[in-house]
């Protein structure tokens, strides 16, 4: 049993164990009608969180009081057919990831920012069952907020479950690849002066991005210059983003001399942007 402290929404409470520790409960409609001093059985929720004496799940909390009710009931919806499409349980931060990435997708559609998923046929052909569940989620998502992302949502999505899933690389390079993105990492540090909050997910969420790069970059299978128009207009909505994605492909010729292309630069600078624009709130 736990007893309510919080109501966040109509499906997320914060509560506490018999142990006085504060947990975030997910449910449908686990909040609706309650109110602070209820108990709750713990049958009625989803998914149980850890304390939220841990960074990472204060961090939750902000977004979570951010974030419009329909994205936090599209999430519980599509981790649940995961779980039963996959058999297998996914991590409980891809609530909060796969939220987020869903509310920001929405947000570049609105905007008519359209980033195409380079790795679409990769994730199609390799991650078959986890791309399944991208486009059951794709769909769901068009249907229940009338709108129409494109079809690389299913990808995108397919991530998300897939690093979920804790699969980990093996590669025997696995050392210069980390080499490589505590380089790209530090460079974006220092060039922006910003202290880098390691619990936050729009740090997460970057250093995913980089670990893609840095494996693209090792497979020699970095992204061609096929979408000039896009760099543009990213170039223009955020040029110090853009500013510092051109000193990590600097750094990269000089230290490999490999010239990045246009495409990478700008997938690197919106995921800056997004870093930059956190620091900024706090």
């Amino acid at each position: 049993m736990f007893k309510i402290k919080k109501v966040l929404n109509s499906s997320v409470v914060l509560a506490e164990d018999q142990n006085q520790q504060e947990m975030v409960l997910f449910g449908r409609g686990i909040g609706y009608g309650q109110k602070p001093g209820q108990m709750i059985e713990e049958k009625k929720a989803d998914q149980v969180f850890m304390s939220v004496d841990n960074m990472r799940a204060k961090e939750f909390l902000q977004l979570l009081d951010s974030m419009p009710q329909e994205f936090i009931d599209l999430t519980q919806r599509i981790v649940q057919y995961a779980e039963k499409r996959l058999n297998s349980s996914l991590n409980s931060g891809v609530y909060f990831t796969l939220m987020d990435h869903l509310n920001f997708a929405v947000e570049r559609h609105k905007k008519n920012i359209n980033i195409t998923n380079r790795v679409y046929w990769e994730i199609k052909n390799y991650y078959t069952e986890e791309f399944e569940v991208g486009k059951y989620a794709l769909e769901l998502v068009n249907d229940t907020l009338s709108i129409q992302l494109p079809k690389e949502e299913a990808a995108n999505i397919a991530f998300h479950l897939i690093n979920a899933l804790g699969e980990e690389s093996d590669s025997k390079d696995s050392m210069k690849y980390a080499k490589m993105i505590g380089s790209i990492v530090n460079l974006v540090r220092y060039t922006l002066n910003m202290k880098m909050d390691q619990e936050n997910i729009h740090y997460s969420r970057f250093i995913t991005h980089v670990k893609f790069f840095v494996e693209r970059f090792y497979a020699n299978k970095l992204l061609s210059d096929q979408e000039n128009e896009l760099f543009e207009q990213i170039a223009h909505l955020y040029p110090q983003a853009m500013d510092v994605a051109f000193k990590i492909k600097d750094y990269i010729k000089q230290v490999h001399s490999i010239v990045i292309p246009n495409d990478e630069l700008t997938y690197l600078a919106v995921h800056i942007h997004r870093l930059m624009s956190y620091q900024q709130l706090k």
